[in-house]
This record gives structure tokens, C-alpha cells and sequence, in this order.
């Protein structure tokens, strides 16, 4: 879809509607009403027909977008209110107080002689009168639905002062065939469930769908001729290349945090090193040269760094570089071997894991090196993850949560699965306040009879971690890992052999379908 703007900066702020006239439900900021009229169009004749036929299927997904939010209200379409071309850019601001709506938006669709369309959208403040933001796209008919998707993130982030995560994709690795010959695609959907398609043509093991922070493209690890190889996909043409021609083994890729970057591990022989390369492609960079085994790379929050781990001292230690691979260097000196390393939100620290003892123990150690400390009360753990006020690792066949002090832990989650299973199900809001994960649950009557033995239960659960009752409470019963949407305020997840997105603020459930296919419930989905 080729994106034109229109002109005009956006006036966005968080609170510019003082007095929304839906309630407010306790502990929650009232909803913002905002009309949403049928679009126009400024054609005539027999194409003007065709196009406002078009302008009120985007009018309707519009409303359905900005309806699935707590922070915005809309009034439901009415054909009834149609205004003309001219009244687009000056709307009567007095006809929408009088119905009682904040906000509103405006718009047209518009043919075009080479078969594409135009679409303009416009949001106004109704109280103060004036022009909030606008944007305009020249999409083929296919792209209609992406323009009304933008046009509803327009509004969105007028009103909250966030982005919207209506023009978002899932990927995930979607399960088809009989149970003793499953077949394994990397497919991927628009976040309503529409343009669903499978990406990776099956008869192949595919692995860790990662799509890029725009979402423009997907990396993901494919044994296709027998050896782990990271491909990469232009969602925007279909195309598929491998990152690097030729047969060497790749994997470990993680995109940087603007996307146009990958860096990734090369295995040659028996040494692996850290490579970037554009995201577009052309000749990689190698960043590592150490006759060791260089691997796990990632980059900093803000991308101007990479840690990773590599053997060259004689045992594996962790290494922090620049993104282009100047001044390596060496933060950690011990005997011991050293993995997992994972950025805090800020930059500021690593955590990872190594041996304390007899057992393997999560560790915090400055990014740009120094004194190490142990969390030693913690349990034995694996990869951590990053959470509000402390860290996620896997343990015991459980998901803890522990301080970044002593290692305490602050939560038992009572997940009851593999370390493994245990860290791959668990995701945590972009706001870092909420997680979910998969884990155990009571049976329920209703529940299918397990024959003689028994019978493991689990659940979705989900916990907030700011609130001060940190209890966790479960969304659904036999439910896969979920993913959470950009913005934090919607999941989704696998249940029933389909796709489930459920609204974190009203707990409206919405199913996705996926026509003969399973999602896997091993690892969240993504959404981009």
C-alpha cells in the first residue's frame, strides 16, 4: 500500500475531550464518544455510487475498529447523516454536539483513473471546533481495509495520545493434517482476521516466526534443506529469499528495534560469528572474528549496542559490543559459563544465567560491565525475562517471579509445566504492567475424561503487575499461549483450533477463523 499524506500536522493530545458522556466504569478514565458519519466521496454519477458504496464499508470498519477499545465510544453509523465532499474539511461541529459526541471523524474515498483509490480521513475536536489530525492513502481495492484500519489508529492516537493497533498483523506457526502427520506453515493475518494466508508451503520444519517492529517483514528458521537456515519474507510482496545465499547454517535472528536491521549467527565449520545485515538485504556485515563460538546476539533497546555470547576465552562468557561491531568487549570474567543475556527496558543491565554453585543461577551485571551479583535465592532458572519491578524465569517446572536484589521470589505462579514450555508460553505487555502465561487449573465438570491416569488441567491465566493484589486469574480453560497486541490492550491467543482475541479492558471475546488449521499452542502468537 503506497501511503500519501494529505498535509496538515496532528494536534494529538491524551485529554483533549474534558466530558465524555459515556460513564465511567470505577477505576477506568471515561470513554470518549466520537461520530464516525458515513464517508463521501467526490465522484458523481454511476462511480460516485460505486464509490460511497466503498466509503460506508469503510464507515462501518471504522466503528467496528474504534468499538473494540474502553477508551473510545463510537456512535453507531447512520446513512441518514451524509454530508457532502466540501463539508469533509468543515464539518457542522453544532450537529455532533447535539448528539453528544467529542469527537469525529471525517473522510472520502475517491476513484482514480489507473484503478486505485484514494482515501482521506479527518478527526476533529467537536467542543473546541478545530482539526486534530489527518492522513491519506492511495491503496488498490485489496488495500481498503488497511486504509480504514489507519484511519481508525488516527483517531485512536488523537484521542489517548497512543498508536493504535489496528493495522497490525499475527503470525504464528499454524498445525495442519492428521495428528501422526502434522504439518507445520508460518501463516499470517491482518489483527481482524482477515487476509488470512500461509507464508511457508508446509513439508518442511519451520520454527520462531519474528516479525519486524513494522511488521513489513517476517524472519523466521527453516530446515528446508535439512540444516537451520533464517528466510526472510517481504509481507508486502510475497517475496521470499534466505537472509545469506548459499548452505552455511544460520540462526539466532533478532531484528533492531527500528527494523532495518537483522543480527544473527553464522555457523562455518565449526566456528560461529555475529553477523548484520540490512533488512532489505546485500552483503552482511561480520561483526565477529574470533576463532570461537559467537552466538545469541541482541540488540540494545535503543540499538546502539549488541551483547552476545561467545567462547573465545575458553569458556562461554558474555561479550557487549557497538551495533557495528567496534570496541568488544569482554563484561564478564569468571571460570564459569555464561548465556541467556537479556536487556532490562532501559539499557542499563543484563541479566543472564550461569552455574553458582551446583546450580544454574540468574545474574545482573551493569551493560557496560562490572560487578556481577547473584541472585542467590533464587531457585535454579532459565532464560529471564524482563517484568515490572523484577524478573520472569522459568524454574522447577513452574514460572516465578523474583527481585532483582536477592533473587527473592515474589510470585509462584503454580504454571506446573517445563522450564521449556514454562518460558515459551509466557508474554508481557509493551507497558510491561500485565503478563499471561499458560499453567495449571482444577478440573471442572465438563471437562473430557482423561481414561485410568491422570489427568494434567491447564488454563490462560493472566495477572497485572502493578496492581498491589497481584493475583493472577484465568481467561480461559485449554487455551494456548497468547501474544499481546501493540498497544497492550487486547490478547491473543489458540483455543478450540482457532484464534481468539480477547479485549483486556471489557473481556469481549472475538474469534479469529482459521479454516482447517490448528494455531500451535507451544509459543504466543505474534502481532505486530
Amino acid at each position: 500500500m503506497i501511503l500519501r499524506s494529505l498535509g496538515a500536522a496532528a494536534l494529538l493530545a491524551a485529554a483533549f475531550l474534558s466530558a465524555p458522556t459515556q460513564a465511567a466504569q470505577p477505576g477506568r478514565p471515561a470513554a470518549t464518544v466520537i461520530a464516525i458519519p458515513p464517508l463521501t466521496s467526490p465522484d458523481t454519477g454511476k462511480k460516485g455510487n460505486e464509490m460511497l458504496a466503498l466509503a460506508w464499508q469503510v464507515t462501518g470498519l471504522i466503528a467496528d475498529d474504534l468499538r473494540q477499545t474502553a477508551e473510545v465510544m463510537p456512535l453507531a453509523p447512520d446513512r441518514n447523516d451524509y454530508y457532502s465532499y466540501p463539508q469533509v474539511t468543515a464539518p457542522t461541529f453544532s450537529v455532533w454536539r447535539g448528539k453528544g459526541a467529542k469527537a469525529l471523524i471525517t473522510g472520502f474515498v475517491q476513484s482514480r483513473p489507473d484503478g486505485r483509490l484514494t482515501v482521506g480521513c479527518y478527526v476533529y475536536d467537536v467542543e473546541a471546533g478545530r482539526e486534530l489530525g489527518r492522513k491519506g492513502f492511495v491503496v488498490v481495492p485489496a488495500d481498503l481495509r488497511r486504509a480504514a484500519h489507519k484511519c481508525s489508529g488516527l483517531a485512536y492516537q488523537a484521542i489517548t495520545g497512543s498508536p493504535g493497533m489496528f493495522d497490525t498483523r499475527i503470525a504464528y506457526v499454524a498445525e495442519t493434517g492428521a495428528p501422526e502427520a502434522r504439518v507445520k506453515r508460518i501463516a499470517i493475518m491482518d489483527s481482524d482476521g482477515y487476509n488470512h494466508k500461509y507464508l511457508t508451503p508446509g513439508g518442511t520444519t519451520v520454527l520462531t516466526p519474528r516479525l519486524a517492529p513494522h511488521a513489513a517483514r517476517l524472519a523466521y528458521v527453516s530446515f528446508q534443506d535439512g540444516i537451520p537456515q533464517v528466510r526472510i519474507i517481504n509481507l508486502d510482496t510475497g517475496e521470499q529469499r534466505p537472509l545469506l545465499p548459499g548452505s552455511a547454517m544460520t540462526f539466532a535472528p533478532r531484528y533492531s528495534p527500528d527494523g532495518s536491521k537483522i543480527v544473527f549467527s553464522m555457523m562455518l565449520g565449526a566456528n560461529s560469528d555475529i553477523y548484520v545485515v540490512g533488512a532489505n538485504g546485500g552483503p552482511p556485515q561480520r561483526l565477529t572474528t574470533s576463532p570461537a563460538i559467537d552466538t545469541d546476539p541482541s540488540f540494545s533497546p535503543d540499538g546502539s549496542k549488541i551483547v552476545f555470547e561467545s567462547d573465545r576465552s575458553g569458556t562461554q562468557q558474555l561479550y557487549v559490543m557497538d551495533a557495528n561491531g567496534a570496541n568488544q568487549r569482554r563484561i564478564t570474567f569468571t571460570t564459569a559459563a555464561y548465556s541467556s543475556p537479556e536487556w532490562s527496558p532501559d539499557g542499563k543491565f543484563i541479566a543472564f544465567v550461569r552455574p553458582f554453585k551446583t546450580k544454574w543461577r540468574v545474574w545482573i551485571i551493569p551493560a557496560t560491565g562490572g560487578k556481577q551479583h547473584v541472585l542467590a535465592q533464587s531457585p535454579p532458572a532459565g532464560r529471564p525475562s524482563w517484568a515490572s519491578k523484577g524478573l520472569l524465569v522459568p524454574t522447577g517446572g513452574d514460572l516465578i517471579r523474583i527481585d532483582t536484589v536477592k533473587g527473592r521470589v515474589q510470585k509462584y505462579y503454580g504454571a506446573n509445566i517445563d522450564a521449556i514450555w514454562g518460558l515459551n508460553s509466557v508474554s508481557v505487555s509493551p507497558s510491561v504492567s500485565q503478563l499471561t502465561y499458560v499453567g495449571a487449573r482444577e478440573p471442572v465438570p465438563g471437562d473430557m475424561d482423561c481414561g485410568d491416569g491422570p489427568c494434567q488441567r491447564f488454563g490462560l491465566y493472566l495477572e497485572s503487575l502493578t496492581a498491589k493484589k497481584k493475583t493472577p486469574h484465568m481467561i480461559l480453560k485449554d487455551a494456548g499461549a497468547a501474544g499481546f497486541s501493540p498497544n497492550g490492550s487486547q490478547i491473543v491467543f489458540s483455543a478450540g483450533g482457532g484464534l481468539v482475541v480477547r479485549s483486556l479492558a471489557t473481556g469481549a471475546l472475538r474469534s479469529i477463523e482459521t479454516p482447517n488449521l490448528t494455531p500451535t499452542t507451544g509459543a504466543p502468537p505474534t502481532w505486530r
